[in-house]
């Protein structure tokens, strides 16, 4: 299990080297995608898969936003000529991915059976520890509140970011250049 560990956290190292290195803008925001759901099967292995399918809605909301914002304004680079490194190291992600997946998925116990088995304690004393009303609301804000507050948090994030990629005000048009800088270096 440690060399599953570690090859995933190698595979998402080498991704984001991939995302920063490369010069086509749209490969980039691919591999930063491909580190996000990474990132999902990592929290799969870690036993957590509420978080694990909050982290795969957030990737796939925010990769739909930046394709978009990345097709827009890097048509040139993608119209010029087919990309095979790209597409190869691509494909080797997607590879990576469908195979870590595999192996964490056939380890989850059969349909039915509980992940884990605190979960049974959480319904037998939530009444009688939290003194709440209602079962859920106490499992929740109680004893799962710092992972509520997780979760609420990288909802806020991505909703936030969303917002600061998609808006109109104070956006620079695709022939404007930066001005500011031009003296500095003088």
């Amino acid at each position: 299990m440690d060399f599953l560990f570690t090859s995933l956290l190698v595979f998402m190292l080498i991704g984001s080297i991939i995302a920063i290195e490369i010069r086509n803008l749209l490969a980039s925001v691919i591999a930063v995608g491909v580190v996000g759901f990474a990132v999902s099967v990592l929290f799969l292995f870690l036993g957590a898969p509420d978080i694990a399918i909050t982290q795969v809605i957030v990737e796939v909301l925010s990769l739909v936003i930046l394709i978009r914002a990345t097709v827009k304004a890097d048509n040139v680079a993608i119209e010029k000529r087919i990309d095979n490194f790209a597409n190869v190291i691509a494909l080797v992600f997607v590879g990576f991915f469908l195979s870590f997946a595999w192996v964490a998925l056939r380890d989850m116990p059969r349909f039915g059976q509980p992940l884990m088995r605190v979960s049974s304690d959480y319904v037998k004393y939530a009444i009688s520890e939290v003194k709440a009303a209602n079962v859920v609301a106490a499992i929740i804000l109680d004893y799962r509140g710092y992972d509520t507050l997780g979760e609420a948090i990288v909802l806020f994030v991505s909703i936030l970011g969303a917002f600061v990629i998609l808006r109109r005000r104070g956006k620079k048009k695709t022939y404007e250049e930066d001005t500011e800088h031009v003296g500095i270096m003088e």
